[in-house]
């Protein structure tokens, strides 16, 4: 999972309600792109290389998982969501939106649709007095200046005047629990999300150790065989990382984020064992289960088995390529009805078949709000 990269963005608006517009346009940034996690002030000046009306101008730093080609396509995306139609000949033009992005942390682009930094971001006034709000520090990665140091070579009389109103930060929330629990099927994206959430709100991580399991590759070409050591090393493996990482966590004032519960074990040794040994399995379960931390939520992931082998094929795993559907379909199963008798935990299921988290940031968005019980 790609760890969040600091951007900055100027905005610009010289047609219509202008701050009306900015502040739109941040709100369009936050839904597509990122965390909008800091602000300039709003700065009014005329318009440069032709006639027209006095923009406001401002800069805003994001936090995004997206690459800087993705989040330059997002951008002009906005800008027509918001009505601007780009003109093909050259030269300037009146603004309803004008979105550039200036840096991409410290990456160097240079190909036929991007360059970065912005090729004119250190001689452009109403792109660095806003910029040094909330950048002053941020150095030129092939100029090797500061972006105060270029605003602070510019003459007084460039400077540009703010207005008293502002724009608002705006970044993603959840209602965070000190022990959250995220389940779902073989492929169904779990650890994709805990990891965001555990990026973004700083929470501890805590993945499951699947790769390191010697019988996985040999159980999906021998079930019958090897499913009962598969299924005894998983439990033993879980049991003793979950008891080791929450005696050393402070349950009531820190937050985990786990993406499995170990009453996943019961679940699927039920669907790959012979009834004498889950039995036998069944009573080990349960002497260790007692003396583990239940979670404050537990949410399953519900992602139907079409898209579960989708996802399966595509992030290449070669055991794992053979999973047939009827296997994906006796698990889901198993989780709908652990659910269903659960009284003592808080459940709750969210529909994610027609979303994508990963790459879609407003389904991101809409899963956290069902974590939160949240509607809009």
């Amino acid at each position: 999972m790609k760890s969040p990269t600091i951007t900055y963005i100027a905005l610009g608006s010289n047609q219509g309600n202008k701050l009306k517009n900015l502040q739109l346009a941040t709100t369009y940034i936050y839904k597509k792109i990122g965390d909008v996690t800091a602000v300039s002030k709003i700065y009014t000046g005329p318009a440069v290389g032709f006639n027209g009306d006095a923009f406001f101008n401002a800069c805003i730093e994001v936090s995004t998982r997206f690459s800087a080609k993705k989040v330059l396509r997002l951008l002009l995306e906005i800008e027509q969501l918001m009505g601007r139609q780009r003109k093909t000949k050259l030269g300037y033009e009146n603004r309803l939106i004008d979105l550039d992005l200036l840096f991409y942390e410290e990456e160097i682009i240079q190909t036929k649709r991007i360059t970065l930094p912005h090729p004119y971001l250190h001689t452009r006034n109403f792109v660095l007095q806003p910029l040094a709000d909330i950048a002053g520090n941020v150095k030129h990665p092939v100029l090797q200046k500061t972006v105060k140091e270029f605003f602070e070579s510019l003459p007084e009389q460039a400077q540009l005047e703010s207005i008293s109103a502002k724009l608002q930060t705006k970044t993603s929330t959840l209602e965070m629990y000190n022990y959250l629990a995220i389940e779902g099927n073989i492929g169904a994206g779990k650890t994709s999300l805990v990891s965001m959430i555990a990026q973004d709100f700083k929470a501890k991580l805590i993945t499951e150790r699947f790769k390191d399991n010697p019988f996985l590759p040999k159980f999906y070409k021998d079930q019958n065989r090897y499913a009962f050591p598969l299924e005894m090393s998983f439990l033993a493996d879980r049991y003793q990382q979950l008891l080791d990482d929450i005696s050393q966590y402070d349950l009531f004032n820190d937050c985990m984020v786990a993406d499995y519960d170990v009453y996943k074990s019961l679940i699927f040794a039920k669907v790959t064992l012979q009834e004498e040994e889950y039995a036998l399995y069944k009573k080990l379960f349960q002497i260790m289960y007692k003396d583990l931390a239940k979670p404050d939520l537990y949410v399953y992931l519900y992602q139907n088995t079409e898209r579960l082998l989708e996802n399966i094929q595509k992030r290449g795993r070669k055991y794992e390529q053979d999973i047939p559907a009827d296997y994906l379909e006796n698990i889901n199963r198993g989780y709908l009805e652990f659910i269903k008798q659960q009284h003592h935990l808080k459940v709750k299921i969210i529909d994610i078949s027609e979303l994508d988290f990963v790459n879609q940031r407003e389904d991101y968005l809409k899963v956290l709000q069902q974590i939160s019980g949240l509607r809009d």
